[in-house]
Formats: structure tokens, C-alpha cells, sequence
């Protein structure tokens, strides 16, 4: 009788890959870093970013806000349970894009940014107690990073965190 389960590779840990990479030279590195952006889109999109957008953050920002403002333009407003599952998408797109960043400041300029997108939204947000409970715990987010900041930027972010309020 055959075992039906199927084959799982084991990931080795960041470490191991490590000092695997130090033995490659450089040609054999493009060609590792040129098959990860084949294999999926988020490798792509990250490479991307490493390589086109890490050097300008502001740049990067507004791209992102951009694109949050024409997909909050497409939510289908006919129900709630729409308007939910988009504004889920867009977080998760959000989120995906400060993972790609992984700078403080970016996170919390584009997390203040969908707050204030879904707060100003219309038909408003207050009608819907789950639509609500995103936005609370995305401010709840941007509290705790605001926390951990240099006083300077606490005290801006504060500032646009108290309008969203």
C-alpha cells in the first residue's frame, strides 16, 4: 500500500542559507535572485523594490498611496459585506508592501493614510460595526509604533493620528 502524502521539502534556516550564498559568486547569484522573481509575484515585487524603490522612500510612499486612493475608488458600495472585503484586500496589500519596506516611518505614514481613507469613506463606515473594528485596530497599530519613535515624529504622527480620532 503506497503512502498518499505528499512530498514536503524541508526549508533550511536562514543561517544555512547564509553561508551557502557566500560560496556562490556573483554570476550564480543573479541567477539564484532571477529565479526567485519567476517563481512567484511577491519575489518579484520585492526584488523590485530592493532594487527601484528602497533608495527613495518618499517616492515609494506616495506610489502606495496612490494606489490605495484608486483602489478605495473601486470598492463597490452596494453592501457592506463588499465594502469590507476590499478594504481587507487593500489592507493586506498594505501590509505587503511595509513587510517589502520594513521601515517604521513607512509603516505608520501608510497605515495613518488607510485609516484616514476608510474614515473619510462614504457611505460611512459607521453603519458597519466590522468595518469599524478595522479601523480601530489599525489605529491601535499605529499607536504602539508611535510609541516606540523618536519624540520629533511622535509628535507629527500624534498630530495626524488625533484628526483620524
Amino acid at each position: 500500500m503506497k503512502d498518499s502524502t505528499p512530498l514536503q521539502m524541508k526549508a533550511v534556516s536562514i543561517k544555512i542559507i547564509k553561508d551557502e550564498i557566500q560560496h556562490k559568486d556573483s554570476r550564480e547569484l543573479q541567477e539564484l535572485c532571477l529565479k526567485l522573481a519567476r517563481f512567484k509575484k511577491e519575489n518579484k515585487e520585492l526584488l523590485t523594490y530592493l532594487l527601484f524603490e528602497s533608495h527613495n522612500e518618499e517616492e515609494y510612499i506616495l506610489k502606495i498611496k496612490q494606489e490605495m486612493d484608486v483602489l478605495f475608488s473601486e470598492i463597490n458600495t452596494k453592501s457592506f459585506f463588499y465594502i469590507r472585503k476590499s478594504v481587507r484586500k487593500i489592507l493586506t496589500n498594505t501590509k505587503k508592501y511595509i513587510r517589502y519596506s520594513k521601515q517604521k516611518e513607512t509603516e505608520v505614514a501608510l497605515l495613518l493614510y488607510f485609516c484616514m481613507k476608510l474614515k473619510d469613506f462614504k457611505p460611512s463606515i459607521k453603519r458597519s460595526v466590522r468595518v469599524q473594528n478595522i479601523l480601530l485596530t489599525q489605529i491601535k497599530i499605529v499607536e504602539k509604533l508611535i510609541a516606540k519613535m523618536h519624540e520629533d515624529l511622535q509628535f507629527d504622527y500624534n498630530i495626524e493620528l488625533d484628526k483620524i480620532k
